[in-house]
């Protein structure tokens, strides 16, 4: 259940404005390059500050993420000097930092949204969403066309028998524009940028949108820097913050960091894992290397995150992916 001590923590803080970011990973696999200077930036952004950390697990996919590799990721995390100040599995005010545990308190704010008459069924496969003639985001993602939104409650009974549907938002006719802290001004049009998205899946897994906004409201979280891959993301976030009544927080995405070939790193494909790294460098020079790439150092020489964090600065950082060499890792 919500956790009102929580609650009232996470308020307390944004009050008296105390920078609270998060590592928020999916420990599908051992973290890449690309995971792992998103977390060292996250890290500086907050102590830079005198802020502090939460670790949040996002195991929402508890078979694709066994608790094995959240494990191993604490693992590297203590490792590189990356601690944080609640969460994982030292827990904390907020319970369980695992979302796969947390499944009670997202019930609790979909009902919400269901009550508010937001929320609709929708029985389309991923295959039909797809096959339908509707406009796709940059990425290829299409825009759900509403097929199901006016069905009767006799075709909904229908297709019940056959699937359970998930459960979409229905976005209003609107434009959400925000400031990002690096990448600056960004908008989408919700109807034709975004579309009405999923909330709940078939299976009752609730989505990543609306699992990570209860979270980070919950965990007093009032700085998110994150990878520029979820940029659009944050006009639904934001949407869902308003239509919850909570707090958001101020959003700081970073380019990507990709192969020199110019191929998103992957963990499925091994791009440079921790688990490769650890056997040819220290915790210093992982460090060092990713705080050069993200502008922090004019050499990719050994640093502690300590010492970075005395001298951070946003302003370094690319706002373009940075493309990684061949021969530095």
């Amino acid at each position: 259940m919500e956790n009102p001590a929580a609650l009232r923590e996470g308020l307390t803080r944004l009050e008296k404005r105390e920078t609270v970011g998060r590592f928020a990973p999916s420990p599908s696999g051992r973290m890449h390059l690309g995971n792992l200077l998103c977390s060292l930036l996250a890290w500086l952004s907050a102590k830079s500050t005198g802020g502090r950390i939460v670790l949040r697990i996002e195991d929402l996919d508890a078979e694709r993420c066994p608790r094995a590799f959240a494990d191993l990721l604490e693992q590297d995390l203590h490792w590189l000097g990356l601690d944080w100040d609640e969460g994982g599995s030292a827990g904390g005010p907020a319970g369980s930092y695992y979302q796969s545990n947390r499944a009670e308190i997202y019930e609790k704010y979909f009902e919400k949204l269901q009550k508010a008459g937001l929320v609709y069924p929708c029985y389309c496969s991923r295959s039909q969403v797809r096959a339908a003639s509707a406009p796709h985001r940059e990425d290829g993602t299409p825009i759900y066309n509403r097929h199901c939104l006016h069905l009767s409650e006799e075709e909904r009974a229908a297709l019940e028998k056959k699937r359970s549907p998930a459960m979409r938002l229905l976005v209003p006719d609107e434009t959400i524009a925000f400031t990002d802290g690096h990448l600056g001004p960004y908008s989408e049009y919700l109807p034709d940028d975004c579309g009405d998205f999923v909330l709940r899946r078939g299976d009752g897994v609730f989505a990543y949108q609306l699992a990570v906004v209860v979270d980070d409201a919950l965990m007093g979280v009032n700085e998110v820097v994150r990878g520029a891959d979820l940029l659009q993301s944050t006009p639904r976030q934001l949407l869902l913050y308003r239509l919850l009544g909570l707090q958001a927080p101020r959003f700081c995405h970073l380019p990507l960091l990709l192969a020199s070939d110019g191929r998103r790193l992957s963990k499925r494909d091994g791009d440079v894992s921790l688990e490769v790294l650890k056997e040819k460098y220290t915790a210093p020079q992982v460090i060092g290397r990713l705080a050069w790439l993200a502008g922090q150092l004019e050499r990719p020489e050994p640093a502690a995150p300590a010492e970075l964090a005395k001298i951070f600065d946003w302003e370094k950082v690319p706002k373009t992916d940075i493309f990684l060499p061949d021969d530095l890792f």
